[in-house]
């Protein structure tokens, strides 16, 4: 049975001028429900904003992922996170020792997709000390990227490491590249080219990486020169070439157009006062180069919920507006409720054209609250269990301050 839909128009519509922050206004927002890879949903689903923060709503599934598509020497596949990231519009610079960029997620790119840090979660003989260069491993030598240098981990959440070259022309050098991406400390990410001075004049040019290889020939030390035991050595570069490791990297205070974090302050065209902006690498072939998008630490703040263990899903706790590129739209409240019957449970979806926070409450045929979830947001699936209840119906009400709307859910035995 196809998925009921309910609406009910709220009787107010507040309207606000469109926003010209970057940071709300840079997102490919799927405005027409087109699904990918597993019917599910691509690109941002829903942008939210407040006084200081944005928040995007993602599956983190890509447009230019073919449906059906199998990656190569790679067993998994990716599956909707439900993803909600929380984006300062203010971002601050971090004082003292800087933040490293952890394992999974560390920004998002403006379609929705999760942005990881140069390491594959793996290091030599699993001793933390020599960190496998993801884009070696898992590309090079493994062969596990897809044609956009993208792939699933076995979390089922796709991400790249490196530069986005499906994502924009990255082989045009005769403009200042997109913001393509935000990191979690709020700074934009650009494309790879960019006004050759810092001040928004001269040329367009290819950003260069600040990074080189090392000249080593055995790996015994470190980058900032640490000597090590022998217990703590790497493989030879017999094994495994110079820059299969991130440690086989140094950094080079002005060899190229990037400080230690790949980022410079600079003029671009969405920030003509200067912003601090992170830019990905590549050669003149396209090719990425570490440390590929952020270096190994983030420049700014990063604002706590985005990152580390089951990181991903803000619960929106301030008053927000969505952001359209419509001038003004009506603030309705619209949900689909599947499947109708129900049998082991029923799920429902809120579709990205209003403000979220909202009640979801589940009632039994007596009117008797069996279940609630609040803090419900657009763009995400949720589901209540119904495995446990009598056969009969029930409904469902979205609550959203005084308004409301109640659908009939029939369960089956």
């Amino acid at each position: 049975m196809r998925p009921l839909v309910f609406m009910l128009l709220l009787a107010v519509t507040r309207w606000l001028p469109a926003q010209t922050n970057p940071a709300i206004t840079s997102w490919i927002v799927n405005t027409t429900g087109e699904t990918g890879f597993s019917g599910i949903p691509t690109n941002v689903q829903q942008v939210q904003y407040s006084a200081n923060n944005v928040y995007v709503s993602t599956n983190d599934i890509a447009d230019w992922i073919p449906i059906g598509y199998d990656w190569p020497n790679n067993p998994w596949f990716p599956e909707s996170q439900n993803y909600v990231f929380k984006i300062t519009l203010n971002p601050q610079e971090k004082m003292g020792t800087k933040t490293l960029t952890p394992y999974g997620h560390i920004g998002i790119w403006t379609n929705g997709v999760s942005i990881y840090n140069p390491k594959d979660a793996h290091s030599w003989l699993d001793e933390e000390v020599w960190f496998q260069n993801a884009f070696y491993f898992e590309h090079i030598h493994m062969e596990t990227f897809d044609p956009c240098l993208g792939h699933p981990n076995n979390m089922h959440e796709y991400h790249l490491h490196v530069n986005p070259t499906c994502l924009y022309d990255d082989a045009d050098s005769s403009q200042h590249s997109p913001i393509i991406g935000f990191a979690f400390d709020g700074f934009p990410i650009y494309g790879a080219y960019a006004f050759a001075n810092t001040d928004g004049t001269g040329p367009i040019k290819r950003m260069r990486t600040s990074y080189r290889l090392r000249n080593i020939t055995d790996r015994t030390t470190l980058p900032d020169g640490t000597v090590l035991p022998a217990s703590d050595y790497g493989p030879s570069l017999a094994t495994y070439p110079l820059g299969a490791y991130v440690e086989d990297f140094e950094y080079a205070n002005g060899l190229g157009d990037l400080d230690q974090y790949n980022g410079r302050f600079c003029i671009t065209p969405e920030y003509p006062e200067g912003i601090y902006a992170y830019f990905v690498t590549i050669d003149e072939a396209q090719e990425p180069l570490y440390p590929y998008v952020l270096g190994p630490r983030f420049f700014g703040i990063v604002q706590p919920g985005n990152t580390g263990p089951n990181s991903g899903h803000n619960v929106i706790n301030e008053s927000v507006d969505v952001f359209t590129s419509a001038n003004d739209i009506d603030n309705q409240i619209v949900f689909s409720v599947y499947p109708n019957p129900a049998s082991d449970q029923v799920r429902f979806f809120l579709i990205p054209t209003y403000n979220s926070n909202m009640t979801a409450s589940l009632f039994s045929p007596a009117g008797a609250l069996i279940g609630q979830i609040d803090n419900v947001q657009t763009a995400i699936n949720y589901s209540f269990d119904t495995s446990q209840l009598s056969g009969g119906t029930y409904f469902l009400q979205v609550k959203n301050g005084a308004k409301q709307t109640t659908a009939k859910i029939l369960v089956q035995r």
